[in-house]
């Protein structure tokens, strides 16, 4: 069965959902599999998870939208899109990379990636709708139109299907032009006259600041598709060396592309605004994502015991329900009485609670699949 034919497995490929159970089994089983190196990709998953929710508290209730506390907060927030889109683009490449070592046609291998899309894109829509019954009647209609982070993951890889069909080395070489691409022409799709363009094709294609769209976003899902290819191709006893590469990479993103942003002249003629369309923030954001794959390497496989439980990768094997789950918590109407009310302490605190919910949230889900999964089988021996 073809990871498009079963809902389940497309959202383990896409997501890197899986029960922080399974993977410790898988770990226990044999160290040296792929469960275990890529446990840092989870858990730097899961910190995202953190930086997000913390943002998204501050976002919402913090009365104090100039000080030092919320600025800080949103800035850090910032990262967590990118590092999602990434890593997402990540695992679509490690589900091309299976179906490559398959005997399927181009175009199975194109529609088997295009169902992983169509999987997170009517994701997408549930979760607008969801968000849109939550808040009736006062929630206006276009919010059912709004492209989050999940309909930039769902078009984007749609867009970026066709890399199925190439072999691992071209894949990683092509897709990291194509991230090239898209940021540098983010710019250059802010001048097009989109008055003229049909409304749901501008909000998904123009950079806007209240959108997640395909330029300069989808950027991202494109280099964490060169990533993937590369990360298959390394033999697990030179991991470490390669994120130690990754990191000095990153380093050298960040200066350069901070470099080329701050010269006083452009290439784009006013056309570039750093915060909303420059080419320059993605490669920043990319190198910030390459240092911390690295120092999440570090801290999984140096600093605590892979083995042992982590609410940190708890929060990564279930990054797409706290997603979820949190924003209709921190956004919705349940505690809409200190919304942009509180001070900085007590949206500190409050970050604090709704992660701690989350970790329990996800620790609940494992052992609720964990119970289910012990009573399927013991009813099938019982059976036999």
């Amino acid at each position: 069965m073809t990871v498009a034919e079963d809902p389940k497995l497309a959202a383990q490929e896409t997501h890197g959902v899986r029960s922080h159970a399974e993977v410790s089994r898988l770990q226990t089983a044999n160290p040296s599999k792929s469960a275990s190196r890529f446990i840092y990709l989870d858990w730097l998953r899961g910190a995202a998870a953190v930086i997000m929710m913390q943002g998204h508290t501050f976002h919402s209730f913090a009365g104090d939208r100039q000080g030092s506390w919320y600025v800080l907060s949103q800035f850090f927030g910032g990262m967590a899109p990118a590092t999602f889109l990434f890593l997402t683009g990540l695992t679509y490449s490690l589900g091309m990379e299976r179906t490559e070592r398959q005997s399927l046609s181009p175009w199975q291998k194109i529609t088997a990636a295009l169902g992983r899309a169509r999987y997170l894109f009517v994701l997408a829509i549930l979760f607008r709708l969801q968000v849109w019954v939550s808040g009736f009647p006062g929630s206006p209609t276009i919010d059912l139109f709004k492209v989050d982070i999940l309909n930039c993951m769902g078009f984007g890889m749609a867009m970026l299907a066709l890399f199925a069909v190439l072999s691992s080395e071209n894949r990683t070489r092509y897709s990291a032009l194509a991230g090239l691409l898209i940021a540098g022409a983010s710019p250059l799709v802010s001048l097009i006259p989109w008055s003229q363009a049909p409304w749901l094709v501008r909000i998904y294609l123009e950079p806007n600041a209240n959108y997640f769209s395909f330029f300069p976003w989808a950027s991202f899902l494109a280099f964490g598709i060169a990533a993937g290819g590369i990360v298959t191709r390394v033999k697990a006893e030179h991991t470490s060396t390669m994120l130690q590469w990754a990191a000095l990479a990153g380093i050298a993103l960040v200066i350069t592309a901070q470099y080329f942003s701050n010269l006083p002249y452009t290439l784009y003629y006013g056309a570039s605004s750093f915060w909303l369309n420059s080419p320059g923030l993605p490669l920043i954001k990319l190198g910030v994502v390459l240092i911390w794959a690295a120092m999440a390497y570090a801290w999984t496989q140096y600093a605590t015991n892979p083995l042992s439980w982590s609410w940190v990768r708890q929060l990564g094997t279930s990054s797409l329900l706290v997603y979820w789950v949190h924003i209709e918590l921190v956004y919705g109407r349940w505690l809409g009485i200190w919304k942009e009310r509180l001070p900085d302490w007590a949206c500190v605190l409050a970050s604090v609670l709704v992660i701690a919910s989350m970790v329990a949230l996800a620790w609940g889900k494992d052992r609720f699949y964990e119970m289910r999964r012990s009573r399927v089988g013991a009813a099938r021996y019982a059976a036999s």
